[in-house]
């Protein structure tokens, strides 16, 4: 960075990439980045989703990260969870993978089968 100028708008990208982690009501989506779900491209899927969700404008959605799921041959794993529907946990999600996850399965609720490996509902 050159300009002080640079910083601010560097400041309010992060900003705005904060707030959608916070937003309530929508859909949530967790992003497991424990050591294995790092070394295996999670950060570059999580870059993806805040991306994603800021070029469509999409301020409804919470983003968080939790820890290893356990699931370390599937990683990077992500669960979405939507209002009224069972939660619904990917694996192997690639920066493409959560764009059309983002695209599909929260804007228009239709889970991208192919990377799901189970749901809340399977759980029980």
């Amino acid at each position: 960075m050159k300009t002080r100028e640079e910083l601010q708008a560097l400041r309010e990208r992060a900003r705005a990439a904060l707030a959608v982690r916070d937003q309530e009501g929508g859909a949530r989506v967790v992003i497991a980045m424990g050591t294995c779900g790092i070394g295996a491209g999670a950060r570059e899927a999580m870059t993806a989703l805040l991306d994603e969700l800021a070029q469509r404008g999409l301020s409804h959605v919470t983003v968080a990260q939790t820890g290893c799921k356990g699931l370390c041959d599937q990683e990077p794993v992500v669960e979405v969870c939507t209002p009224g529907a069972p939660a619904v946990t990917y694996g192997h999600v690639t920066p493409h993978v959560m764009r059309r996850i983002v695209a599909e399965h929260i804007v228009n609720g239709q889970v991208v089968s192919e990377y799901a490996i189970g749901t809340a509902s399977e759980a029980n």
